[in-house]
């Protein structure tokens, strides 16, 4: 089962990516200039329809899009629910006084909309986790129907990643409180690295490499830092150990600041390599058509390729760096003085671990 879910991910990875951008490429290359940054951003980036390919021309071919619905409040005018179709059927791209400029919603007078729109991301982010709740539901189905036997299926596949994330993030980053907090970090371990490999295959949206995506993931491990948090949390903030009366001025500042710089590096570090990887690939394509030569396409698909299958790896990558730093700081906001005789302890081998089924 591993090794056929993973032959599935090479192969829809690797070769279908490429040609998804190639022919993104050579779409834009119908127009003169061609400018591999638009191309870049329109893949990157979000928008009011699902764009999968084009057949033909640019304008005159067929393309594979899957309209998406639009929500939009206007101020004195009520709310507008319609289908992104519309604005294509429209001769100057307008509908009921709304049209898309640069991927986002305006209306054409100038006045005020709120954009309450079913995105692409929108779209992929509900896709994502229907296909965590189908998977899961079917280990745990799985568990049930064969309790004290051995797993079979995605539930073999899946139970040493969830034993490793006890084993080696959760309990040796937080202690004898884990258990607590094992939903949240098996939650946000395998919605990133669903979304990042989502996220590579054909047509896919970038959701793991959206700003927004990665800011409430972030606001999420401050949240449970904080409520979490105990006195010993607090004091070292307030009144660090060691630290001399005269430099507390200085030091609590840094303290306080540092509370919130720990989950902008969470929300940068994902957002940034994983749109990286996406610039990356898409610029290495892009060379093709800027060079107009077929001559440079071996090495561009070439490095493009290699690329991608970094990709794969940096899909898990950073699912379990978000994780690792979550339960880190988590563990930081809980522990208590005892909790450093359990570490030593587990790191000694002196705790039997075993999976409860």
């Amino acid at each position: 089962m591993k090794h056929l879910l993973l032959a599935l991910c090479f192969f829809f990875t690797l070769p279908s990516f490429a040609v998804q951008h190639e022919t993104s490429a050579a779409e834009a290359t119908q127009s003169e200039n061609f400018d591999p940054g638009k191309v870049i951003m329109e893949h990157v980036a979000d928008e009011h329809e699902w764009h999968f390919a084009t057949l033909g021309n640019e304008h005159t071919g067929t393309h594979l899009t899957l309209p998406l619905p639009i929500i939009a409040y206007q101020p004195g005018k009520g709310l507008s629910v319609f289908s992104s179709s519309q604005f294509h059927h429209s001769a100057d791209g307008t509908y009921n006084g709304l049209k898309i400029e640069e991927g986002h919603l305006v209306a054409e007078d100038g006045s005020k909309v709120y954009d309450f729109s079913i995105t692409k991301n929108v779209a992929s982010l509900m896709l994502s986790c229907l296909i965590l709740i189908l998977v899961f539901r079917a280990v745990a189905k799985g568990y049930r129907t064969r309790q004290g036997s051995a797993p079979k299926g995605a539930q073999s596949f899946l139970e040493p990643v969830v034993v490793f994330i006890r084993d080696e993030v959760a309990k040796k980053s937080i202690g004898p409180k884990y258990e607590r907090y094992m939903p949240y970090l098996l939650t946000i371990f395998f919605f990133i690295w669903f979304n990042n490999l989502l996220g590579l295959t054909p047509g896919a949206a970038n959701l793991s490499g959206n700003i927004t995506v990665t800011f409430m993931l972030a606001v999420a491990t401050l949240l449970i830092t904080l409520f979490s948090s105990n006195k010993y949390y607090w004091a070292h903030i307030f009144r660090p150990p060691g630290v001399p009366l005269w430099l507390l001025p200085i030091i609590v500042p840094v303290e306080i600041v540092g509370i919130f710089i720990k989950p902008i590096s969470l929300m940068v570090r994902l957002f940034a390599n994983i749109t990286a990887g996406h610039i990356i690939i898409l610029s290495f394509i892009s060379l093709i058509f800027l060079f107009k030569s077929i001559a440079v396409s071996p090495l561009s698909l070439g490095f493009g390729l290699f690329i991608s299958m970094l990709e794969l790896l940096v899909a898990l990558l950073q699912a379990y760096i978000f994780t690792l730093l979550s339960a880190m700081y988590i563990g930081g906001a809980v522990e208590d003085h005892h909790d450093a005789d359990y570490q030593m302890g587990y790191d000694d081998g002196s705790e039997t671990t075993h999976v409860t089924h």
